[in-house]
């Protein structure tokens, strides 16, 4: 029996296809959703749900949620006196679900399609594999979130040609692709999404503004103590606040009480700018996919956050009309991962349905490129360009650098940075090369990534016809909220050049989001503009740079209208 499996970042659920169509999989509790929340009992047994988060509170040091987050890092979480990774705490969820489906009906359960974030790293991808493995689940296939929402979505739209872009905003992830459905085929054009940005990120900015002004209050408490209950105020008055025009943000600890009175327009004052970041994503996989939003058919909302108001209010203005809301967004993830399910065990009500998906990220090496006299390291040479179909090969020729070079290291990377440094390290091959002058000893760096997200890695030599590969298995974890968080501290303390005035830093930072949005041809030719206006900066004459910065500025406006109308 092959299932469906919605890994939630707080809630996940199952479901199967039975004869023509999907059904969910209600837990002990008879609730679909199960929260995504582990802990142990008082006699130090596992707890996996509900009950485990009613003890968020009560527990806090036996108990543990939003793991999800530090999928594909070596981030630990002890409960009690064992540490355990967010891998096995997602298999303990996995393993409560795969419980409910066999007492449901009776039979083992074996294996499973699980959804993963459109955004999820290599690293994040593998960790989930590890999680079912750990479950005792056989994992082939991983689904990304957005494509299961539209495959659920697709199965009411048989026999139409449509295009249509799926809003994930979820727990803790926010994804958008954009798919076209015709003549039975299901193909995903571009996908773009943001790792860190969900319903748990605007609960955390009522949370802070509540803490901030209760701050300097008499015997207000410490913000640790009491951090889940907050959280879960947070959520209650958020929710609220999508139907009153007013809610009261409460806090009791101990027999005394603490309240903020909050509306409606300062919930947008606070949230916005996290709404604002939802624009990013969208407009990446716009201009990927090469579509405007008028020639999209229909928007769809998915992931329960998009129940807010203000979200729906935001995606209507965005895209000039109203979303479509006929699937639960709750479930529908579930329901297209119980299809994907269906269409490997070849259903055969499901014989007409074809599914391509594509490859989120770009992969690529780092190079070195000689200026002048001198060599600069630290370079990307993109080799799978993001959103490329899977499955996918592609390759690249380099050349040695020096002479009597003795080998070559091969360093692989997965991101949209112009510099490796702002990439995420994959792995490496130290590629030994015989000894020519520099230029003479070619490299053809291979890249194939298949339909299961799994990445090889072959170089071959010419000179000598020697191959050497590497299957990127290894787990070497991602950034962090707090990594990213000291990043941008660590920026912040940088002395002041003339580089760091607000003009010239608005064009850095266009440029920048300009190379990570393009691709191909105009992305080399940002990355020419933006070395152009470095040499401009490093020159420190305000006329030149004044000069250069009026040029940039007018190829940009060209560049950045006309992906809303």
């Amino acid at each position: 029996m092959i299932v469906g499996i919605d890994l939630g970042t707080t809630n996940s659920l199952a479901a199967v296809w039975r004869g023509e169509s999907s059904e969910l999989v209600a837990n002990a509790l008879g609730q679909f959703l199960t929260p995504s929340v582990v802990g142990l009992d008082d006699e130090g047994r596992i707890l996996v749900g509900q009950a485990a988060k009613e003890r968020l509170h009560t527990h806090p040091k036996q108990t543990t949620s939003l793991f999800k987050r530090h999928m594909g890092s070596a981030h630990e979480v002890y409960l009690g006196d064992r540490a355990f990774r967010p891998e096995e705490l997602s298999a303990l969820v996995l393993k409560s679900l795969k419980e409910d489906i066999e007492r449901a009906y009776g039979e083992p359960v074996l294996e499973a399609v699980i959804s993963v974030p459109a955004y999820f790293s290599d690293a994040q991808r593998k960790a989930t594999r590890i999680a079912g493995e750990l479950a005792g689940l056989k994992v082939d296939k991983l689904i990304n979130e957005p494509t299961a929402a539209a495959l659920a979505y697709g199965l009411h739209q048989r026999g139409k040609e449509t295009s249509f872009l799926v809003f994930d905003l979820g727990g803790g992830t926010f994804d958008v692709s954009i798919l076209e459905l015709f003549e039975g085929v299901m193909e995903v054009r571009a996908s773009a999404g943001d790792n860190f940005l969900g319903g748990e990120d605007f609960d955390e900015v009522l949370l802070q503004h509540f803490v901030d002004k209760m701050r300097n209050v008499t015997n207000f408490p410490s913000t640790d103590a009491v951090i889940q209950p907050l959280r879960r105020e947070a959520e209650r008055v958020r929710k609220a606040l999508g139907q009153e025009t007013s809610a009261e943000f409460v806090l009791r600890v101990g027999g005394e009480q603490w309240s903020l009175s909050l509306t409606q327009q300062k919930l947008a004052e606070l949230y916005a700018p996290l709404l604002e970041r939802l624009r990013a994503p969208i407009e990446r996989a716009l201009r990927d996919a090469r579509i405007r939003v008028s020639d999209l058919d229909e928007i769809l909302l998915v992931g329960g956050t998009t129940r807010m108001p203000l979200v729906r209010k935001l995606a209507a203005g965005l895209f000039g009309r109203f979303p479509s809301i006929t699937l639960n967004p709750d479930e529908v993830v579930a329901h297209g991962a119980a299809v994907q399910a269906a269409l490997k065990a070849r259903s055969a009500a499901l014989e007409e349905v074809v599914l391509t998906d594509v490859c989120s990220y770009t992969l690529g090496i780092e190079i070195a490129n000689q200026i002048g006299q001198n060599i600069e390291r630290g370079h990307y040479m993109p080799i799978i360009e993001r959103n490329s179909i899977v499955p996918v090969s592609k390759v690249k020729t380099v050349v040695t650098m020096h002479d009597d070079q003795k080998s070559v290291l091969v360093n692989i990377f997965q991101g949209e940075s112009r510099l490796v440094k702002d990439n995420v390290a994959l792995g490496q091959l130290d590629i030994p090369v015989p000894k020519r002058k520099a230029g003479e000893v070619s490299l053809d760096v291979r890249f194939t990534y298949d339909n299961n997200g799994l990445l090889e890695a072959q170089v071959d030599i010419p000179l000598t016809g020697e191959q050497h590969s590497l299957v990127i298995e290894n787990n070497p974890g991602v950034l962090s909220p707090e990594d990213i968080q000291k990043r941008l501290q660590a920026l912040a303390l940088l002395k002041i050049h003339p580089r760091e005035q607000q003009v010239n830093t608005l064009l850095v930072a266009r440029l920048e989001r300009l190379y990570q949005e393009s691709l191909g041809d105009l992305r080399q030719q940002v990355a020419q503009w933006a070395g152009y206006f470095q040499h401009a900066l490093e020159s420190q004459d305000e006329r030149r740079i004044r000069e250069v910065r009026g040029e940039l500025n007018a190829q940009l406006e060209t560049l950045d209208a006309g992906f809303w109308h």
